[in-house]
């Protein structure tokens, strides 16, 4: 018996099937480059991995023909039991995993005033899944539903309440899946009861979110009411002056979508060195390159900024997590952003940093008080679940 996971984005299509019980990836692709010419289906399966490329009309062509590939495959989709969907943004309405009928799916489709780049895609996914597997239960679990018991002082923006109650406009919080994850993993792998932790998680990818976690509840997190806020990530500025905005209308003439673009896409490490990619930077930065030297530094500087923050937050802390691509693959980026915090009981054991692994492991010293460690997140496993639960009731 398996779970189906569907992460639909804009031009690409992430799918897996996953045993909720053992763990156990059955299969897994990706539906890559939709609307172009050279379209392609990855499928990795029983350690082979088998692709197409074509032209993909849209997201119910890529479907269609990566469900071709798993019956050529041998896989039996008559396991399936349900489909567990990615949903990017839940605002007020949707806090826990969600079956999808059709007011659902308008819902969320309405919620993508708050998530215009995730929303849509998200919909989307979704249509096309249920036409295609119409007999079996469809799951929303949401970004923002591990966030949305934050504490009104974390989550509220000091503006006209008046102004944000009619927007509906709050810290939202996202990644809230890896985030909740991570966090019980971590209480697993120390062998120790979640409520008991106070702990900091750290996403770092190409989106990148950090969050406060008191004994299994999230306290507060970086990003907001879109994924923008908060770390400086591949492409997307994080933090930046509300002002900078209105400067760029004023003396740029730009326009809101020039804005959007230029802090969305233009922005982080893309937009400060012309690389996104950790092992790109990373090998400029050793051939003299200033402006990759200055965004990984703006980049570690805004990290340790937000473990501070969380530190005196939390006021007790016996755990930082670094996790997803970025977190769980550069060393570097981890020591340097514990660097010289001894202090305050946060000690980096070098060796074990530097030790390549996909496994749960503790890169900290035996004597720091605060253990650091490396926690692989697979959302997909926490979807699949997560669905699989909510069926079973």
């Amino acid at each position: 018996m398996s779970i189906l996971v569907v992460n639909s984005g804009s031009s690409s299509v992430k799918f897996q099937l996953v045993d909720p019980g053992s763990g156990e990836s059955v299969a897994s692709g990706l539906v890559e480059r939709i609307g172009e010419s050279d379209g392609r289906v990855e499928l990795d399966h029983r350690g082979e991995t088998v692709e197409r490329i074509q032209h993909i009309d849209d997201h119910g062509a890529g479907l269609a023909l990566a469900f071709e590939m798993l019956a050529d495959a041998g896989v039996q989709l008559e396991s399936v039991t349900a489909v567990g969907h990615r949903v990017v943004h839940g605002g007020t309405v949707f806090y826990r995993p969600t079956i999808i009928d059709d007011s659902v799916v308008q819902q969320i489709s309405d919620l993508s005033n708050l998530a215009p780049l995730h929303n849509p895609p998200n919909v989307l996914g979704i249509e096309v899944a249920r036409k295609q597997l119409p007999n079996v239960p469809h799951v929303a679990v949401f970004d923002t539903a591990f966030f949305h018991s934050l504490p009104d002082a974390a989550a509220t923006y000091a503006i006209d309440a008046t102004v944000a109650a009619e927007h509906d406009i709050r810290r939202y919080g996202f990644h809230g899946t890896s985030h909740r994850y991570v966090s019980e993993q971590v209480a697993q792998f120390l062998g120790r009861d979640l409520a008991d932790i106070d702990q900091i998680v750290l996403h770092l990818g190409n989106g990148a979110s950090a969050s406060a976690v008191a004994g299994g509840k999230a306290v507060d997190t970086s990003m907001g009411l879109t994924p923008l806020e908060g770390l400086v990530m591949g492409t997307r500025s994080g933090d930046i002056d509300p002002g900078v905005i209105m400067h760029l209308r004023r003396s740029a003439g730009m326009s809101v979508d020039d804005i959007d673009d230029l802090l969305n896409r233009r922005s982080g490490l893309i937009g400060l060195s012309g690389v996104n990619d950790f092992r790109q930077l990373q090998k400029r930065i050793d051939d003299g390159d200033a402006s990759a030297r200055l965004a990984y530094d703006v980049y570690i500087h805004r990290l340790r900024k937000y473990i501070g923050a969380y530190m005196i937050g939390l006021g007790k802390l016996d755990a930082i997590t670094f996790t997803a691509g970025v977190g769980e693959n550069a060393a570097a980026v981890r020591a340097d952003a514990l660097a010289n915090l001894e202090g305050f009981g946060i000690e980096i054991d070098a060796e074990r940093n530097a030790l390549r692994s996909k496994q749960a492991r503790v890169i900290s010293t035996d004597s720091s008080t605060v253990t650091v460690l490396v926690v692989p997140t697979d959302e997909e496993l926490a979807i699949a679940r997560a669905a699989d639960e909510l069926v079973r009731g």
